[in-house]
């Protein structure tokens, strides 16, 4: 093999390794499944592959001890062998669930070929629904059968089970990937058509997660999402707790979904991770289902710029609001709904990070610009970071984060007094192309941009402005700039003041409303001649006057 260059930089990679593979097994699906389906029936699969991973772990695990004379376990007689291996007790206690035989993973792959596949593969997700249910009845329905009832034939389930029987789709072999949310962001981002307006912003790419928890560092009690998509915010924290040392058992899990398909991902994501957690089923702005709970950590990608999402139907005195409704609210862009719902399920010390679209920094419009002077003039923002573009497979909106804290005053003996100051972040430089698509935060960014945030507001922090990247400003500098948060008014770039809507998505916006206020004109005109007509006059005559 070939020595590799000195000084060669190996290209970034992005969250997804095996695309390979993703687009075989979509090309499998195709035709017999809807597109915005195929992230259901492969991520159904491997989570059956997982539990059976982690099963026939812990049953040689207790095999190998019944067989260790110096184990508690060591026994010769086969009888308590057995009695020992259908023990649920043996594996609930180490967070695992026994599965009889047809619910395994060997056993669908062993019976791939045979044409009754796909009952086979239901009966097992019956199985489990059944299992996981009996543990815990809130995890009811989260392996619901769709293989008997969907148009794939049993070669194509077939290959289905072989491809993902692989090394690269094992947990076990995989211990510290996301692999669910890389393929969930994987098949967003390939159909992000299929998936209707927005679809794609359910799932936030690695490198921006890792930087939010990187920022808040949720070492121990409640985190909260409430767009959880499939799970990657609360994945993400648990393997920062590991990689400090924490105990991840002093973490709670909390969040809401608006789409029941999306929110039993999250649960299964969660569910192979050990992490106990209360998931609610709603729309987090029309319907909190969790009003009481207040976080220590919130983690948080909204879906962007919602429009139309009726404010009406709020309560006049929703304790969420910073103000009266008709003041705080716009019917036209719910992003502002979004900051007072997250602060308002923040403890008293908590902190939030939240991925937002640029726009937000600099919206003009009354409801959102109402409830941005509020934060700012309240103290409620920490820090401000905008954020490269092309990050995110799914959207051509550039985003920034928002970091929100209710812990400013400098009293928990960490962190100094900061209520009058916030610090602004440009990372637009930062970032490298994984692809012609696809930029990517390297380890080295997400450790400056974290790291500038901990110097700056930690008691013993080295913070120093730096020209063109950032900026601690006070409050009066925000508000001689009209309230507007882009970092470049402040650290001395070019500030981007617009829409935050990249040009080729605007354009086609507008081509489109054009053709169809042509076709308005042209139906309008031909109604004209026709009632012109209809009295006498034609449209010789009408030329001639």
């Amino acid at each position: 093999m070939a020595k590799s260059k000195a000084g060669t930089k190996q290209k970034p990679k992005g969250d997804i390794d095996f695309e390979n593979e993703l687009w075989e097994a979509a090309n499998e699906l195709r035709g017999a499944v809807a597109e915005n389906q195929y992230k259901d029936f492969v991520l159904s699969l491997l989570f059956v592959k997982h539990l059976s991973e982690r099963y026939q772990y812990r049953h040689d695990e207790l095999v190998s001890a019944m067989s260790d004379p110096k184990s508690d376990y060591y026994t010769t007689k086969e009888k308590e062998k057995q009695e020992v291996l259908n023990d649920d007790l043996e594996y609930t206690s180490k967070n695992v669930y026994r599965l009889p035989p047809k619910a395994r993973w060997e056993y669908l792959r062993e019976q791939a070929a045979s044409d009754d596949i796909k009952v086979k593969v239901d009966n097992a997700f019956i199985l489990i629904d059944d299992i996981l249910a009996e543990r815990d009845n809130k995890l009811k329905g989260i392996l619901p059968p769709i293989f008997v009832k969907s148009q794939l034939s049993a070669t194509q389930t077939a290959g289905l089970i072989n491809m993902f029987s692989s090394d690269k789709f094992s947990e076990a072999k995989n211990p510290q990937s996301d692999l669910y949310g890389r393929i969930y962001e994987y098949y967003i981002g390939k159909f992000a058509m299929a998936e209707g307006s927005g679809g794609g912003q359910f799932f936030t790419p690695g490198s921006v997660v890792r930087l939010l928890v990187e920022m808040i560092e949720p070492l121990k009690g409640r985190i909260v999402d409430l767009a959880c998509g499939s799970g990657g915010m609360f994945v993400q924290s648990l393997k920062f707790v590991k990689a400090h040392g924490g105990d991840s058992s002093q973490l709670s899990i909390y969040g809401q979904e608006r789409y029941e398909g999306t929110l039993r991902l999250c649960k299964m994501n969660l569910l192979l991770r050990n992490l106990p957690f209360d998931l609610r089923l709603g729309d987090s702005l029309l319907d909190d289902k969790l009003p009481d709970l207040r976080a220590d950590y919130a983690l948080m990608n909204p879906p962007f710029n919602i429009s139309k999402w009726h404010p009406e139907m709020l309560p006049e005195k929703d304790p969420r609001l910073f103000g009266q409704r008709e003041l705080f609210t716009t019917d036209g862009n719910a992003n502002y709904m979004w900051f007072q719902t997250i602060w308002h399920h923040l403890s008293e010390r908590g902190t939030a990070g939240v991925v937002m679209a640029n726009g937000a920094m600099t919206t003009g419009n009354q409801g959102e610009k109402n409830v941005r002077e509020h934060m700012i003039t309240k103290g409620m923002v920490d820090c401000i970071v905008q954020m490269p573009d092309k990050l995110f497979l799914t959207t051509g909106i550039p985003a920034c984060l928002y970091i929100l804290s209710k812990n400013r005053d400098g009293k928990d003996g960490e962190h100094r007094q900061r209520k009058n100051e916030i610090l602004f972040i440009d990372a637009r430089k930062l970032g490298k192309m994984a692809t012609r698509r696809l930029r990517v935060l390297e380890d080295a960014d997400v450790k400056q941009v974290a790291e500038t945030y901990h110097q700056w507001r930690n008691l013993k922090g080295k913070y120093k402005d730096v020209e063109g990247f950032c900026k601690s400003a006070s409050l009066a500098e925000v508000l001689a700039n009209n309230h507007v948060l882009t970092p470049g008014r402040y650290v001395g770039t070019e500030a981007e003041e617009d829409d935050g809507i990249p040009f080729e998505d605007k354009m086609k916006g507008l081509v489109e409303k054009l053709n169809v206020q042509f076709k308005e004109s042209a139906t309008l005109e031909k109604k004209i001649s026709e009632n012109l007509k209809s009295i006498g006059y034609g449209n010789k005559e009408l030329r001639k006057e």
